[in-house]
């Protein structure tokens, strides 16, 4: 019988997930707007650090600086569309402010325990590096078949 192959839950090339929902309603960080919610320590940290990446790219709007996550929000949500500029930057700040507090509150898994890779309680992607880009790729069928109907939630929202 072959081994079961398991995961470390310190191991840095994967991001561990349950599903769930925020406590707080997001409009414009897609981070708050998944039912991803991390069980890692180095999930958190990834998705901390993926944040910080969309925040400090810059666009202009209006003759105003706005970060990533206001940028697309402006191109893909109604809502957002529908708001004066000022407001929507305001809205984001508060947005990853509830999200960093969110993350810190959350009970999280031990870094010492170990999780079968294939498994129908959590969401597990394998992180790859892709020049400066990291991208999630689901790593079991349970992760694939909620990733793909995720996707299918949000073009269908976006139509």
């Amino acid at each position: 019988m072959a081994d079961e192959k398991v995961i470390n839950l310190d191991d840095i090339n994967y991001a561990v997930y349950k599903i769930g929902e925020w406590k707080n309603h997001y409009e414009i960080n897609q981070i708050g707007l998944s039912r991803e919610i991390p069980v890692t320590k180095n999930t958190i940290v990834h998705i901390k650090f993926s944040m910080d990446e969309i925040r400090s790219t810059e666009f202009s709007v209006s003759d105003k600086k706005v970060n990533g996550f206001v940028a697309i929000a402006l191109q893909l949500n109604p809502v957002v569309q529908e708001m004066e500029l000022d407001d929507a930057i305001e809205l984001e700040q508060n947005e990853y402010q509830n999200i960093l507090e969110e993350l810190e509150s959350l009970d999280l898994l031990s870094d010492d325990e170990t999780i079968p890779l294939e498994n129908e309680e959590y969401l597990i992607y394998k992180l790859e590096k892709d020049c400066h880009v990291t991208t999630s790729i689901p790593a079991n069928e349970f992760t694939k078949q909620f990733y793909e109907a995720e996707l299918k939630r949000i073009e269908e929202a976006l139509d």
